[in-house]
């Protein structure tokens, strides 16, 4: 039988790609969570290079980076599929999962950074928004009706931002982003991924608010 480990921070919408994908495809796996100031021996061996989460342990063997990890279980595992039948739905899928992805540090930047840093994450993210918002007109999802690849990765605009906006007091998806705020709550009240979120909310919450404020008084306290 094979052996599947994820080893990950609850906390990180990066490991969560990956456990909606494994629970999507029905595989069974074991959760490690990491402690990030004390990682464990097994999580530096799997991944010396980065040193980062998550990794994906199948049969003994590692697989890092978030992306890989989901082509992998896409390739790897039966069970329903989080990529779409049709070639260029899966193209398209790809596409807007990699738009996602790269732009997830401008995102980081404007809550958990300030000055330059902050600003130039604000225009990225903003610009972002807008291409998202005209992409998603009337569409449910990004490629049909069907949660899938590129809703797994765009976790971090669907639910983490949110938490972040409340933990920081920085506000981004506002009414100028009509289709993004109907889709979020689509996503986030969609009865087949609902039980793919995460469960603790306030818990995120409540881990990202104390971070917050160190920025805000670090930056208070910044020569003028």
């Amino acid at each position: 039988m094979a052996q599947v480990k994820l080893l990950g921070f609850w906390y990180s919408p990066f490991s969560h790609r990956v456990e909606w994908a494994l629970k999507i495809k029905g595989v069974k796996y074991e959760y490690i969570e990491e402690d990030r100031n004390n990682k464990s021996s097994l999580f530096l061996q799997s991944n010396p290079i980065h040193k980062k989460i998550p990794v994906l342990i199948h049969n003994g063997k590692p697989i890092i980076e978030s992306m890989l990890i989901l082509e992998y279980i896409y390739e790897t595992f039966d069970g329903p599929s989080i990529l779409p039948k049709e070639p260029y739905d899966r193209a398209l899928a790809r596409f807007w999962a990699k738009f996602l992805d790269d732009k997830v540090m401008a995102v980081v930047n404007t809550f958990f950074r300030k000055g330059e840093e902050q600003e130039k994450g604000k225009e990225e993210v903003f610009e972002m928004l807008k291409v998202l918002d005209n992409e998603l007109k009337d569409k449910k999802f990004f490629v049909g009706d069907k949660f899938g690849f590129a809703e797994i990765v765009a976790n971090m605009v669907a639910l983490w931002v949110g938490v972040y906006e409340e933990a920081s007091g920085v506000v981004l998806v506002t009414s100028q982003n009509p289709k993004i705020c109907a889709w979020r709550d689509e996503y986030i009240n969609y009865s087949p991924v609902k039980k793919y979120l995460p469960p603790r909310r306030d818990e995120l919450l409540t881990f990202f608010q104390p971070r917050a404020r160190a920025q805000a008084t670090t930056s208070a306290s910044a020569p003028k």
